[in-house]
């Protein structure tokens, strides 16, 4: 059996440890959730931390008090114990230029959201009719294409995100396995969406533990129904049970 001081753990957070919901700030944090993470974390010697598409500040204010490690905006952003690295919008002026643009082109669209995170800006269809959603794919391919090469699309579950080119949440993990207290350790990741893929293929060459969560088609080699069956899981290893990811179903 791995020991706990052998492993990495890494967490997606919407649709993976909370539901995915109407709107972004709209969702809901189980109350067992962060005890169990942070005695989870200890349990790990530190190596646990949430690879995210939202900013750092959001993860912080929905696991407060907790402070994580995070790897932000898809790898934009990361911090590790108390340093802080990347994701400042002054450095990211072309994609900047354009948000208001964005903004204008879907202003007449029914419950179409722009959520603008600074460093990268996603659109948000789940709400809308099916008229008005292809509309806000077709706007946000359209910004996406004007900034190919230093800005890419990732889209997800009913929503497009322009991030730049070189973050994925798959560099995010390798970055963090780079350092202490993750690093010489197998990394574990969970996550649940086509924004995940990227990372299960890199997990999966660096010898870790892939974990879709929910349906779909995957590169993961293992999967979880959804997130309450993550939690009930993340809730048993907090508490002592073996951190076996291998006996979970295969995907």
């Amino acid at each position: 059996m791995t020991a706990p001081s052998d492993l990495a753990l890494f967490l997606d957070f919407d649709g993976t440890l909370v539901e995915i919901a109407p709107r972004p700030d709209a969702v809901r944090v189980d109350p067992g959730l962060v005890p169990a993470l942070e005695r989870l974390r200890e349990r790990l010697g530190g190596a646990l931390a949430i690879v995210t598409g939202r900013p750092i500040g959001v993860i912080d204010d929905f696991l407060k008090p907790a402070r994580f490690d995070v790897a932000g905006l898809h790898g934009v952003e990361r911090r590790l114990g108390d340093a802080v690295t990347g994701g400042r919008p002054e450095d990211h002026p072309d994609l900047r230029a354009r948000v208001p643009r964005l903004q204008a082109l879907v202003a007449d669209l029914d419950a179409v959201l722009i959520e603008d995170k600074g460093a990268s800006v996603a659109v948000h269809w789940r709400l809308a009719g099916a008229a008005d959603a292809e509309r806000a794919e077709a706007v946000v391919k359209e910004i996406a294409a004007e900034l190919a090469g230093a800005y890419r699309l990732q889209l997800g579950k009913a929503v497009g995100e322009i991030v730049p080119a070189s973050a994925t949440k798959g560099h995010a993990i390798r970055a963090l396995m780079a350092e202490s207290p993750y690093s010489g350790r197998r990394a574990i990741f969970l996550g649940d969406d086509r924004t995940d893929e990227i990372a299960f293929g890199s997990v999966n060459e660096d010898g870790g533990v892939s974990v879709r969560v929910g349906l779909g088609e995957t590169v993961a080699a293992k999967r979880l129904a959804d997130p309450e069956a993550v939690r009930a899981l993340l809730y048993a290893w907090a508490e002592g049970a073996p951190l076996d990811a291998e006996a979970l179903p295969g995907a």
